[in-house]
């Protein structure tokens, strides 16, 4: 008699299935979105572009300043011969408007005033101390060795008397005076202190002043 023998289950092929099934990935929960920080993303990206926008159409703003073209002394008043008009971009800073140049020429400057510098509204004063009360004007004949060269109006020197002969040594006279006015042939202006004006005009009469200049005085 024969037997007919029932295939056995196949473990390992049981155990297979199980293997293929547990390789597989268990699903991953979706990532948590935060719609907070991608606002505040845009809002960064947007803020950017709109403040890179504004200087570009700042800087194209225009404004017409003063610019200073010859050096004006502390307390010399301005002229309309030593200011140019230049076109610089407006930033905020309070420079001296071109149309009000005539107003400019009435005041005086609080500083020593270099070539180049665009003039501010802090730079000028309304009454000169150099030309207030206690100050005198002097006009001084000076020849060749008692004025330095390329002497101009603004800056500052020493007024000394130099005697003739070997009677005496040099003195200062006034140790820092504005220059107020260089014309032609050694004519030279300047402003002293009313105490020593009668003295400098008597030494200037006879030829005995020389004037030094000052660089480093403002």
């Amino acid at each position: 008699m024969r037997t007919t023998e029932k295939p056995s289950v196949n473990a390992a092929g049981s155990g297979g299935a199980l293997s293929s099934t547990a390789a597989r990935k268990l699903p991953v929960p979706p990532r948590e979105r935060k719609p907070a920080l991608a606002a505040l993303a845009v809002l960064l990206i947007l803020g950017g572009a709109l403040a890179t926008t504004l200087l570009v159409m700042r800087s194209g703003d225009r404004v017409s300043a003063i610019r200073i073209t010859q050096q004006i002394g502390a307390g010399q008043q301005f002229a309309e011969t030593a200011m140019e008009e230049v076109q610089i971009a407006d930033t905020g800073i309070d420079y001296v408007p071109w149309a009000a140049r005539a107003e400019v020429t009435r005041s005086f400057a609080a500083v020593t005033i270099l070539p180049g510098t665009l003039l501010t509204n802090d730079m000028g004063v309304t009454a000169s101390r150099e030309l207030g009360p206690g100050k005198a004007k002097v006009g001084l004949s000076l020849k060749p060795g008692q004025m330095p060269e390329g002497l101009k109006a603004g800056q500052r020197v020493q007024v000394v008397q130099v005697p003739s002969g070997q009677r005496s040594s040099s003195r200062v006279l006034a140790p820092s005076a504005l220059v107020f006015e260089v014309g032609e042939k050694g004519l030279v202006t300047v402003i002293v202190d009313t105490s020593v004006s009668p003295e400098v005009l008597g030494y200037a009469s006879s030829g005995e002043i020389a004037v030094a200049e000052l660089p480093g005085a403002r």
